[in-house]
Formats: C-alpha cells, sequence, structure tokens
C-alpha cells in the first residue's frame, strides 16, 4: 500500500509541475527560466518514478501479474 501512496504522490507533483510550466508559459512577464526549470523538474521526477518502479519489480516489491 505504501508503494502505491509513493507512485500517486509522484504523478500528482509530476501533473503540477506540468501545469506550473503551463501557467508561466502563458504569462507575459518573460518567465522562461522558471518554466525551463519547471520542465526540468517534471522530466527528473518522471526518471526518477521510472527507475523507482524498475528497481520495485527487480526486488519484488511490484509483482507483475499476468505476464506469465
Amino acid at each position: 500500500m505504501l508503494t502505491k501512496i509513493f507512485i500517486v504522490t509522484i504523478l500528482v507533483l509530476i501533473i503540477a509541475s506540468l501545469g506550473s510550466a503551463l501557467a508561466l508559459l502563458f504569462r507575459k512577464d518573460g518567465e522562461k527560466n522558471r518554466m525551463a526549470q519547471a520542465l526540468t523538474v517534471r522530466v527528473a521526477l518522471s526518471i526518477g518514478l521510472f527507475l523507482t518502479l524498475l528497481a520495485g519489480y527487480y526486488f519484488g516489491l511490484i509483482p507483475m501479474h499476468g505476464l506469465r
């Protein structure tokens, strides 16, 4: 159950970072650097989640049902 909560939390953070970048895109204040930082955070969170899922599968924390 803790694994599911962690995954959902990271997904929410990814969506929030994407929304933040979208909001900064529509601002006319010239905040392009902050938008790039928000997108960098989103990519880093996505890669971290992917690696966490791979490690969870490798160590048996996430069982893969139906693939055998």
